[in-house]
């Protein structure tokens, strides 16, 4: 379900502008890559569990023990199947800057890189700026074209299947306690869905979203274009 409290001519403009970036054509020199962070509490079991023998199945308490929070990048080139997702301690500023400069070093030859994503407070240039100095972050900031999802408009982002898909297959329902386990079995799954490319297929046009929320009244500067 979405949950879309007010649309207004911001909120179509940015979703018009995200759906037409996903429905180009798949480019080397400018690939469209998709971000979006996932927070994972880590846990401990409080008890030991039961191992799984022939005939039973494996066992787990239901109390557990908190052991601090962590952060999840899941990062996707959809149309490609590339996969950049990786685990790290917390989702600040700093670390959003890492992840940029991540993606900018695999896409080195990219004349620019669209990227996707939401309009978190750490999503901007500051951020590069105060991880790496003003030069450095104005320089690496330049090798993006951002293309910010609306309020309430994560259903837009190709990130949040790769989330999912990230959540059920690596998580489901194990419990980590520590970052160092959180990044192996991250890198393990990232290692296999970029190995076999597996692409997100997105088939949701700015055509069809245009209908389902009945915009056809609504008009914006990109639209007249």
């Amino acid at each position: 379900m979405w949950c879309v409290p007010q649309i207004d001519e911001e909120y179509v403009a940015r979703m018009d502008d995200v759906l037409d970036t996903l429905a180009q054509p798949a480019d080397a020199s400018e690939p469209v890559v998709a971000l979006d962070e996932r927070p994972v509490v880590l846990r401990d079991p409080a008890r030991p569990g039961r191992p799984a023998s022939p005939g039973r199945m494996a066992r787990q308490d239901y109390e557990y023990v908190r052991r601090g929070t962590a952060n999840v990048f899941c990062i996707v080139e959809p149309k490609a199947g590339r996969h950049l997702t990786y685990a790290t301690p917390n989702r600040t500023a700093k670390q959003f800057a890492r992840a940029l400069r991540k993606i900018a070093q695999r896409y080195r030859s990219a004349w620019t890189i669209h990227l996707v994503m939401d309009n978190l407070n750490t999503h901007r240039q500051n951020s590069l700026c105060m991880a790496f100095g003003d030069d450095a972050g104005r320089e690496l900031w330049s090798r993006f074209t951002v293309h910010y999802t609306p309020k309430h408009g994560s259903w837009l982002n190709p990130a949040e299947n790769e989330a999912s898909l990230w959540s059920r297959e690596c998580l489901g329902r194990l419990r980590i306690g520590s970052l160092t386990e959180l990044r192996r079995r991250t890198s393990l799954w990232n290692k296999d869905a970029h190995r076999r490319r597996r692409k997100i297929t997105w088939r949701f046009t700015k055509e069809q979203a245009r209908a389902v929320f009945k915009l056809d009244q609504i008009s914006t500067s990109r639209s007249e274009h």
